[in-house]
């Protein structure tokens, strides 16, 4: 059986994405966005010993048995709707065909799949799984998110604003949401290379604490805090949100840290913001979120656990909200930026595409075609509405007053 008459089988005939195998059959257009080259008789190996969240497919994308010529995220985006799996029957024999029980041999595993343990959730365990993901390379991530070193979803506030204009936008809409204004207390909690932290300080004059769980960010994040002569109002440690001593905040913002929590933990976690806030502060959650809470909290075994986000979990925004409210905070509005993010990893992805050789010799082929792909894909999640991203915006009311305005004035 040639290989392309499997993959026309997946596809069918219509899709402009072409087919090359190892074995010489071709299948496609030639004008296609791209082509899916299988490379190594390994790839069969990896898709059959992988098939639980298409983790098999990834590794042979990240080993390079399987590759993409052309636009990877046009061709990943022409086949998301496109592919019909075949019934049991039909992919037994064509297992059988391919070559049967031989495929079952474990093929190499990839470099960069998380390897933890520990009650999960613990410190320790957390602070493991944090620094597997962003303890790669501070260069690796200056080659990705650009100048502004931000690693969340970005706000547009038009279609053709840059990247960098857009991190500057999401950066002012957190602190606008907080009310921040000069002379405020401000902790920001998952802190990441320090970009809430230092706009708060530069743009609001606000003494501002940031704590991250990874050493090379809040190394990065201080002496970024140092060269632009910030360091009276502007600190970021390295430690756990839930050793921070200091209270009466008036304002704590979560940017990107809720993900990493687990949904066992979101009770104690907002209920530890609660208690950091004083009176009448204000909390701003911004989060990966589940479309609705009825799906898992993760896909277990899948490509995003074992090599990007281990134990990264996501809810569905209603349960998030009900979470807020149980610890006694008020939400006072909530938005959801899904579209925002698309547009982000799209930023992302074209930083790294253009940077390709230099990743790679800062991380490693591997683990820089990892990044490639779940960039590509996450982003291909946003757009057909697989994840989203949400702000909630809470208060600790003072008595029944939440000092905030009649209408949103952000």
């Amino acid at each position: 059986m040639r290989l392309s008459d499997v993959y026309e089988r997946f596809v069918g005939p219509d899709v402009p994405v072409a087919f090359q195998g190892y074995d010489g059959s071709h299948a496609g257009p030639k004008d296609a966005v791209a082509t899916i080259v299988v490379r190594d008789p390994l790839a069969l190996n990896y898709l059959a010993t992988g098939l639980r969240g298409g983790i098999g497919l990834a590794r042979a994308y990240i080993t390079g048995a399987i590759d993409v010529t052309g636009d990877l995220y046009a061709g990943l985006k022409e086949l998301w709707d496109s592919v019909s799996p075949p019934s049991r029957g039909e992919a037994l024999g064509i297992f059988s065909k391919l070559g049967g029980l031989k495929l079952l041999k474990r093929p190499p595993l990839p470099a960069g799949e998380a390897r933890l343990s520990g009650r999960t959730h613990s410190k320790r365990r957390d602070a493991a799984a944090i620094a597997h993901h962003y303890d790669v390379s501070n260069r690796f991530y200056e080659l990705i998110l650009g100048p502004s070193m931000a690693y969340t979803c970005a706000v547009y506030p038009k279609a053709e604003a840059t990247l960098e204009d857009a991190q500057f936008e999401k950066h002012d809409l957190v602190a606008r949401k907080l009310g921040l204004r000069q002379g405020m207390r401000l902790l920001d909690v998952g802190c990441g290379w320090g970009g809430m932290v230092m706009h708060a300080a530069r743009q609001y004059n606000v003494k501002a604490l940031g704590v991250t769980l990874s050493r090379a960010q809040a190394t990065w994040a201080q002496e970024a805090i140092e060269r632009e002569g910030l360091s009276d109002l502007a600190e970021v440690r390295f430690m756990d949100y839930r050793d921070t001593a200091e209270t009466g905040f008036d304002a704590i913002s979560s940017i990107g840290l809720t993900e990493h929590i687990g949904r066992a933990q979101h009770a104690d976690y907002f209920r530890s913001l609660y208690e950091k806030l004083r009176p009448g502060g204000r909390l701003l959650n911004h989060t990966i979120t589940h479309p609705d809470g009825t799906l898992p909290p993760n896909e277990r075994g899948g490509f995003i656990t074992r090599y990007i986000f281990p134990d990264g979990e996501l809810s569905g925004p209603g349960n998030l909200m009900t979470h807020i409210h149980d610890v006694g905070f008020e939400v006072r509005h909530s938005e959801n930026l899904r579209e925002h993010y698309a547009m982000t990893l799209g930023g992302w992805t074209a930083n790294l595409e253009a940077n390709w050789a230099e990743a790679v010799a800062e991380v490693g082929e591997q683990t820089a075609r990892a990044w490639l792909l779940y960039l590509v894909g996450s982003r291909l999640g946003f757009e057909h509405n697989g994840i989203e991203l949400h702000q909630f915006l809470a208060v600790r009311l003072d008595g029944v007053d939440a000092h905030m305005p009649l209408r949103p004035d952000w």
